[in-house]
């Protein structure tokens, strides 16, 4: 079977331990119309874990004493996200394998099986927050739909970003509207004949491509399919599908629309994430440094060249002060850094990140871009 998200639990788990995070993750991704073991994979303890890199992913461990799995060293050089659990923060050296023990730990005696559902959701991307479409169309021909579609995501938890709904009336409203489709997962074309014909969406479409982020194109009946779509993911709607009169959309269609887009996202939110991966891979071991893995709260665990150890959160969208806030309590005590694109971010918020970097001196934010150049010459 082909999942969508794909998650993992390996280690030395109990019968209950792994009963109780069943339950609460399956109750977790009930509100987003997913299933476990159906669109969201799930395996206990299997003898590899491989997941597909197009897939979002990822892995809780369970510790134990000599509890390990083969398939830790493929999944933390693959950039997959690790959440290395014991029975308590003291027993971290006797029960989580060697390889796991520089990332953070979570006890489960504190909080359980919904935080650790919670630090694995939230590794896999799979939190309210973190799931963001961006719907371009043309009010002249797609309102009633685009309407239509903000509805049903929205009661599927996603941010969805519409024109009408999204820009307050004093804001800049090109420059926001660039500024959030930068912080969006997918592009979600409502393609009717004109589309193309129009400034603002065929450089929304361009932008996004540009940019990395997925588009699924929602073509109406007689709109022919432009050679530029060879990338996007299609959803094509057949004239029983849609409503001449009112414009509307039938309602098989837009649940077959959704999930569709929760695929073309879950790809989308990989992808992205592997690209910042692989800028600071790359960056660090040119300066001579190491990527150890991704842990808990999506921290990357990085040794530079000088054996210091920096956590980097690498950020897919927008980051922000809570971005900040989030990682710096999440990794007291240590060197934190945010790594963020900032191609098609607004200015004043690229200057509003530069002035909160230097009055908060704790937490550092660097671009994917310069990953190599800034860790060259890192001072805690």
């Amino acid at each position: 079977m082909s999942f969508i998200y794909h998650l993992a639990v390996l280690g030395a788990p109990s019968d209950e331990q792994i009963s109780e995070l069943e339950t609460a993750v399956a109750d977790a991704v009930s509100r987003f119309g997913l299933r476990l073991g159906q669109e969201i994979g799930w395996e206990v303890v299997p003898a590899d874990f491989i997941p597909h890199r197009q897939r979002s992913a990822a892995v809780v461990f369970f510790g134990g004493v000599d509890a390990d799995h083969p398939s830790l060293p493929g999944l933390l050089r693959g950039g997959v996200p690790v959440v290395p659990v014991v029975s308590d923060l003291g027993r971290v050296a006797t029960e989580a394998p060697e390889i796991l023990r520089p990332l953070n730990c979570l006890s489960y005696e504190n909080g359980g099986a919904k935080r650790v559902a919670t630090a694995l959701l939230e590794c896999a991307g799979l939190l309210p927050k973190q799931r963001r479409v961006f719907v371009s169309y043309r009010r002249d021909e797609a309102r009633q739909a685009a309407l239509q579609v903000f509805d049903a995501l929205s009661a599927r938890h996603f941010d969805v970003f519409l024109d009408t709904h999204s820009i307050a009336p004093a804001e800049d409203f090109q420059t926001m509207l660039w500024h959030r489709l930068c912080d969006s997962d997918v592009l979600l074309m409502l393609d009717t004949p004109d589309y193309f014909n129009s400034r603002w969406t065929a450089a929304e479409f361009g932008r996004a491509l540009a940019k990395g982020i997925s588009v699924l194109r929602v073509g109406w009946p007689e709109a022919q399919c432009s050679a530029r779509l060879a990338t996007a993911s299609l959803a094509e709607l057949d004239t029983s599908e849609l409503d001449a009169t009112s414009g509307r959309i039938s309602d098989h269609a837009i649940d077959r629309i959704c999930l569709q887009l929760e695929e073309i996202r879950s790809k989308s939110h990989a992808v992205r994430t592997v690209n910042l991966m692989s800028n600071l891979r790359i960056g660090i071991e040119t300066i001579g440094g190491e990527v150890i893995g991704m842990g808990t709260g999506r921290g990357v665990r990085v040794r530079l060249p000088d054996d210091r150890m920096v956590v980097v959160y690498p950020t897919v969208g927008v980051p922000t002060s809570t971005t900040m806030h989030e990682a710096s309590m999440n990794s007291p005590d240590e060197s934190v850094a945010i790594l963020y694109d900032h191609v098609g971010l607004h200015p004043q918020w690229l200057s509003h990140l530069d002035w909160l970097g230097q009055y908060i001196p704790a937490t550092r934010w660097v671009k994917a871009c310069e990953a190599g150049w800034q860790f060259a010459d890192w001072r805690a």
